[in-house]
């Protein structure tokens, strides 16, 4: 009997001591997994979303935001390097013409960058041969080209911002398809069948909607410069007009 006791003893203290050991290191690993989750970056966890909606569709997708993004890009560097300060360049223009007269003033043109210059001086270059009308025209006129110079590739821009979304309605729709193609040759509508179909659907929405939330913040800020840009330039053409017929009396 006392064997016995001893052997239950044993046992129970095996069990019962051994169950808590258990659970700890049950929970130790949970906690590792967690942790483990945790961990993961953002750029991996893109990453693994962006294959999981597909090559085809998340590509394209991708390639419109780098696209968009080098076009914004390159109109922002544009766009602030043609940002002149006007105020300064028709006050020296001022001076110019009082001391040196219509060259000393296309010398003042020459060595200021943007495109409020570039009109200033296409409206000198003509007032000495041409008369003032003449002169007014060349600056409306060049005024425009610049305009256009300031606008270029805009318009791709605001295609990409159109085609992102496009084309995650359209992976979306494609997603769908595969999750009812699911359904009909399993015979079953439960969540496992239709579940990898839908997910697609949902990443192609999301990544293209990103891309063009992305793309529309770039462009708003480019359209707002260039309206600013222009308004500076109108404004000065203005006051050239003006030093002009002043300079011609």
């Amino acid at each position: 009997m006392k064997r016995v006791f001893t052997i239950l003893a044993i046992t129970g203290l095996l069990l019962f001591g051994a169950a808590p050991k258990a659970i700890a290191q049950d929970a130790a690993k949970t906690e590792q997994v967690a942790d483990a989750t945790e961990s993961k970056t953002f750029h991996q966890e893109l990453k693994q979303r962006f294959i999981e909606g597909g090559p085809f569709f998340m590509g394209i997708v991708l390639v419109c935001l780098i696209l968009g993004l080098a076009i914004a890009i390159e109109r922002i560097i544009y766009l602030n390097m043609a940002t002149t300060n006007t105020k300064k360049l028709v006050s020296n223009l001022d001076d110019a013409l009082a001391s040196g007269g219509i060259e000393a003033a296309k010398e003042v043109c020459r060595n200021t960058k943007g495109p409020v210059a570039s009109i200033f001086y296409q409206g000198l270059d003509r007032i000495e041969d041409e008369g003032i009308d003449a002169a007014e025209k060349a600056v409306v006129s060049y005024g425009g080209v610049q305009m256009g110079l300031l606008e270029k590739n805009i318009s791709w821009l605001s295609l990409f911002i159109a085609l992102a979304p496009m084309l995650g309605f359209m992976g979306t729709v494609i997603g769908m398809i595969g999750a009812f193609d699911s359904i009909e040759q399993a015979g079953d509508i439960s969540p496992t069948v239709v579940a990898g179909g839908i997910k697609v659907a949902l990443l192609t929405t999301v990544f293209g909607l990103v891309v063009a939330i992305i793309l529309q913040i770039f462009y708003n800020y480019i359209i707002s410069k260039v309206d600013s840009i222009v308004n500076s330039m109108e404004d000065a053409s203005i006051s050239l007009v003006d030093l002009m017929v002043k300079y011609k009396k």
